[in-house]
């Protein structure tokens, strides 16, 4: 059995205590005193099961995820795109001893009906901190139900331990190395990758791209929007920097022929995967494969066209009211993504389900279209994907107004309230009718020859 994560971070803080660990916007941490802190608050979480957190792109916010992974507590991984309804229903389900944020979200959290947050600071102990086992609980992430409800997959320490061996394999990490990590610690991918770096020994440099690439960035953690800003940023060439790490939505071509002129030496290396089931496989270059290669451990195969996958990265399962349910069967777990697998390669064809992937960010249709269509006069609604430069996708929506409609503010008023940011369409489109298939399906490919051609639309207001 590999080390777990904290393990591997011990022993980078031992091997070079003076190594700055963590930048930050306004202030940096070496390596020892990191660890330090991670072991007072790791000390402070004593008897408790699991603890929720709040992240920003603050070392407070790594310190406490660490502490937590250290001690054997489950981060409950609270995002800021969390309505008040969803926030009461994931500490409902998770049970937490604490939440913890930074001082400037207590009062985000107290909007959203939670009065009672702490910092990391808060919880510092001298006592001895618990450890963390294998099969105890790491991560309690959300990710978005089909009707808005949040889901709740749970995440062992030894599955993490063992995508951080697949990261070690893959991606060229190395003490010394300065790993860009611009988005907010609240989106998993960015938090996983601070981790990563962290296990190396390397240093996190949690300020603004263009800030860590002009400060001597070797590595970035990236999604589309974030590439989209370097390329726009007008800044580099940036010769330091060896790799691009990469989720979600793929850049189109022509992005990516654009930011390997920025980064004239970094490899670009896009992964698939998913929460429910870590890396799946990857590519690099600046072609346009939609996966690529899958990492080791990994297998895959179709069934009724649905890739299924099989590793020892998976998680446990969902937690519900119930307990535990909806993990991996008979060791296999498929998120309904379509593909087509030819000995280790896999190639992806798109999502069975509705999902729309918005800069990294899950958004659901039905949940628009159920928000639209609660407001009296809309009769119809129909929330769809169409390709947007700088975050792959974006939400539009199309409604059939009867009788008397509502105004046009009055409809945008009500999305604010109801759905989170990352849904919010960016277009609302009176039309007659929704175009239909023969079988009377929704014809997404009509309605979005609808919008191209619309010269007049709505947007937030």
């Amino acid at each position: 059995m590999s080390d777990l994560l904290t393990e591997r971070i011990a022993v980078a803080a031992h091997r070079d205590p003076h190594a700055v660990a963590v930048r930050a916007a306004s202030d940096r941490v070496h390596y020892g005193e990191f660890w330090r802190r991670v072991t007072r608050t790791a000390a402070g979480l004593r008897g408790m099961r699991r603890v929720a957190v709040l992240p920003t792109s603050d070392i407070e916010s790594l310190v406490i995820v660490t502490a937590a992974m250290r001690a054997g507590v489950a981060v409950v991984l609270l995002h800021r795109h969390l309505l008040a309804t969803q926030l009461a229903r994931v500490l409902d389900l998770a049970r937490p001893g604490a939440v913890v944020a930074a001082p400037r979200q207590h009062a985000r959290l107290r909007r959203l009906g939670h009065a009672h947050t702490v910092t990391a600071a808060d919880l510092e102990s001298d006592g001895t901190p618990e450890s963390a086992h294998p099969d105890s609980e790491l991560l309690v992430g959300i990710t978005s139900g089909t009707t808005g409800e949040p889901k709740l997959f749970v995440r062992d320490q030894k599955s993490w331990a063992a995508t951080l061996d697949r990261s070690d394999q893959v991606f060229d990490i190395a003490a010394g190395d300065r790993v860009s990590v611009p988005g907010v610690l609240d989106h998993t991918h960015f938090l996983y990758g601070a981790l990563h770096a962290l296990t190396r020994g390397a240093s996190v440099d949690l300020r603004p791209v263009t800030d860590a690439l002009g400060d001597g960035a070797t590595h970035l953690y990236s999604v589309p929007t974030i590439a989209w800003d370097v390329v726009r940023g007008g800044g580099g060439p940036f010769p330091l920097v060896r790799e691009v790490l990469s989720s979600a939505a793929r850049w189109p071509r022509a992005g990516r022929e654009a930011l390997r002129q920025t980064l004239p030496n970094a490899t670009l290396t896009h992964f698939y995967g998913a929460s429910e089931l870590s890396f799946v496989s990857f590519d690099r270059g600046v072609d346009d494969r939609s996966a690529g290669q899958l990492f080791d451990g990994v297998d895959a195969e179709i069934r009724d066209g649905s890739v299924y996958v099989r590793s020892d990265m998976l998680f446990d399962g969902y937690l519900t009211d119930s307990g535990r349910t909806g993990g991996p069967v008979d060791g296999w777990m498929t998120v309904g993504d379509r593909g087509e697998v030819d000995g280790r390669a896999l190639t992806l064809f798109g999502r069975a389900s509705e999902m729309l992937i918005r800069a990294g960010l899950n958004v659901e249709p039905a949940e628009v279209e159920s928000a639209l269509t609660a407001l009296p006069g809309i009769g119809e609604a129909a929330c769809i994907g169409i390709p947007d430069p700088r975050m792959g996708e974006v939400p539009v929506a199309a409604i059939v107004v009867d009788g008397d409609p509502p105004p046009i503010a009055e409809i945008w008023r009500h999305l604010r309230a109801t759905v989170p940011t990352p849904s919010m369409p960016v277009r609302v489109l009176p039309v007659a009718s929704l175009p239909r298939t023969p079988r009377g399906k929704l014809d997404k490919r009509a309605l979005r020859e609808i919008f191209s051609t619309a010269t007049e639309s709505d947007g937030p207001r």
